[in-house]
């Protein structure tokens, strides 16, 4: 019996050693922030949103962090900026606890930093400062022009002209007004065919809309966002989320008695982190959609991910296009995800402040399907009356702890997925293709939860493509 347990732990400390490396080796995906971050006793939720970021700054690339206005700060006062430093100090307190989390030992040399990050590793508290810009103080389509370059709007220009091939995305917790600006000094400069190229590489994920005062919400025109969305709906994809904020925030205050037992105080980041006024974390999910979780790729806003999921629609201005989710039946759908998911991103959350605070935590499980692991969805080709048999028992969990599997279609993306059988028990599923499905996609999703004292989750996407020969 030692035998097989010596021989059972070897075969996970090489699964464990085999999945890490191969982790080591995917790109993080590249965020800026768009923040009007405030004292908490002002307006908590963006340095309560910047709390929970910094926990996962091993999973994103975070080229910059940018003050700019918001719903009731306009100008923004450039003092505020000082509560996006004590967050970023509270980091390089933690980050030595948060390191442990993937074993890393040290930092990279501050130019090796500003390269291309790979996921699992956490920058340092210098790169993180290096980042931080101020950009536009004003709001509306109004003061877009050459009197509105700020460091930020030129940050996002350089960050955008950078020789990677990873989109830059743009979360935009206040107004969206420094990357209008930004826009409207590539367009004053650069070729038709060079302001759609840089165009191209953005992808800008807004919290509702917030390029003007709060009380003027409604009048849309006035805001930079409709700008960018009419312009330039053919070549900028734009995400306006009015579900899963607006989710969050209610929820947050629903649950405030877990954020107090299990963020607040846990470690310098937990006592950075403010008691909330209206919600909590409303622009958490703009950073949220983008986490490689493997349940999603956030290029495709209709897979729902933590964030829910989008159509493109009207927008609420009755003018512009975007990939957006404020009326049904699409809200109605990515709400009954945000609800689904809220417990385990808080979990999730919960498990990374655990770590923060003492070094030591638990860790997701890693999913392996058909003997493929990694993030990005899995695609697998099949015809008209097949079988499609999926296999995932080399899934583990790192801590070794229990684990137990949950198989589902995401029907409202693809087509043609209630016309398949799904039989699913344990690790193994299979998809029973009927043989009248002469075309289709089918949207998979294999969820692992753990059995621990605060369980996590992981998934993997599959997306079959039946086609006849």
């Amino acid at each position: 019996m030692k035998r097989i347990l010596i021989f059972a732990a070897s075969l996970l400390l090489t699964a464990m050693a085999s999945h890490l490396n191969a982790q080591s080796k995917e790109l993080k995906p590249r965020l800026v922030v768009l923040t009007d971050i405030a004292p908490g006793n002002i307006e908590p939720d963006d340095m309560e949103s910047m709390v929970r970021l910094m926990t996962y700054a091993d999973q994103v690339e975070i080229e910059a962090l940018i003050t700019t206005i918001g719903w009731n700060c306009d100008p923004y006062p450039t003092e505020w900026a000082d509560s996006l430093f004590r967050v970023i100090d509270a980091y390089q307190h933690d980050v030595k606890n948060l390191m442990k989390r993937s074993g890393q030992k040290g930092f990279q040399p501050l130019k090796a930093e500003e390269g291309m990050q790979e996921v699992g590793y956490w920058p340092s508290a210098e790169y993180l400062r290096s980042r931080v810009a101020m950009g536009s103080r004003r709001a509306g389509i109004g003061v877009i022009g050459s009197n509105n370059a700020s460091a930020g709007s030129n940050l996002i220009i350089r960050l955008a002209d950078e020789d990677d091939p990873r989109p830059l995305w743009v979360a935009s917790w206040g107004g969206a007004n420094t990357l209008a600006q930004a826009i409207w000094q590539v367009k004053q400069q650069r070729s038709e065919e060079q302001v759609k190229a840089f165009l191209q590489k953005l992808r800008i994920y807004t919290i509702t809309d917030q390029d003007m005062q709060y009380n003027m919400r409604m009048h849309r025109a006035y805001s930079s966002h409709q700008w960018m969305r009419h312009e330039f709906a053919r070549d900028l994809l734009f995400i306006w989320d009015e579900s899963a904020w607006l989710s969050q925030n209610s929820l947050g205050k629903a649950h405030w008695e877990e954020y107090a037992a299990k963020v607040q105080g846990h470690g310098m980041l937990g006592k950075a982190y403010p008691t909330f006024k209206w919600g909590v974390e409303g622009d958490t999910p703009s950073f949220l959609h983008i986490l490689p979780t493997g349940l999603h790729d956030p290029d495709d806003p209709t897979q729902i991910g933590w964030a829910g999921c989008f159509c493109r629609d009207m927008c609420p201005d009755s003018l512009t296009i975007a990939w957006t989710n404020w009326r049904e039946p699409q809200k109605g759908i990515s709400s009954q995800y945000e609800n689904r998911f809220y417990a385990d991103t808080f979990n999730d959350f919960a498990a990374r402040m655990e770590w923060a605070a003492n070094g030591k935590g638990n860790h997701n499980p890693v999913v392996i399907v058909n003997g493929k692991g990694g993030t990005s969805p899995l695609h697998l080709p099949t015809r008209p009356g097949a079988s499609v048999t999926l296999d995932a028992s080399t899934t583990f969990d790192p801590d070794g702890d229990a684990i137990e599997f949950q198989w589902w279609m995401q029907h409202n993306t693809g087509h043609g997925s209630k016309q398949v059988r799904l039989t699913a028990q344990g690790p193994s599923a299979t998809l029973s293709i009927p043989s009248e499905l002469k075309e289709a996609v089918i949207h998979l999703i294999c969820e692992v939860h753990d059995k621990s004292s605060i369980p996590l989750v992981a998934y993997r996407r599959i997306i079959v493509h039946v086609q006849e020969d």
